[in-house]
């Protein structure tokens, strides 16, 4: 197999998964210049550095090209913050179970944003993007034994999260504010 036939075979078959992977860190339109900069990269390294299966060698270059990025331009992304606020406010126009799906959805991503970057990018890697333990340790450049005791960890505090949100927010008033109810007045106080 040729180089550029084995190129042509990686991209076709993890492009959608890094794009993801960099949308996931940066957003859309950055995503796909970093996407471009990784396969960029991949083709350089063809001969010489692309293992099979190449999706985890690939997204940890889009993961150092994101901290390149994010050094240089000092660039704050929390996009599961962005999401949730997204989603608060088009929640007004939602009603009955689609609220408190979103509601749901609003206090998961919230308790997600609270999360460290590195807590966030691990649970990230392994419930959104699909990767097992060993490819995720491959992407974050640690060992199998690392990357367990991480995610352990990192489930525990999201777990903590998810307690406290939806302790501060409960789901019959999420779900209300979600739809635009208000709680009634008591019987006997003034309106």
């Amino acid at each position: 197999m040729t180089p550029a036939e084995r190129f042509h075979d990686v991209y076709e078959e993890c492009y959608p998964r890094v794009l993801a992977y960099a949308t996931s860190l940066v957003g859309r339109q950055v995503g796909e210049d970093i996407t471009s900069e990784t396969f960029t990269v991949a083709w350089r390294r063809i001969h010489d550095d692309v293992p099979h299966p190449s999706l985890p060698w690939l997204l940890g270059v889009t993961r150092n090209l994101v901290r390149e990025m994010r050094r240089r331009d000092a660039l704050r992304y929390l996009l599961a913050a962005e999401e949730a606020q997204r989603i608060a406010d088009g929640a007004q126009d939602r009603a009955g179970d689609v609220a408190a799906m979103v509601t749901d959805r609003h206090v998961a991503l919230q308790a997600l944003a609270g999360l460290p970057e590195s807590d966030r990018e691990l649970l990230t890697l392994i419930a959104w993007h699909g990767l097992s333990t060993k490819e995720a340790a491959q992407v974050l450049k640690c060992t199998g034994a690392a990357l367990a005791v991480r995610l352990y960890r990192a489930r525990r505090r999201l777990e903590k999260a998810l307690e406290a949100a939806q302790a501060a927010d409960p789901p019959e008033a999420a779900s209300a504010r979600a739809v635009g109810i208000t709680r009634p007045h008591s019987e006997g106080a003034p309106a």
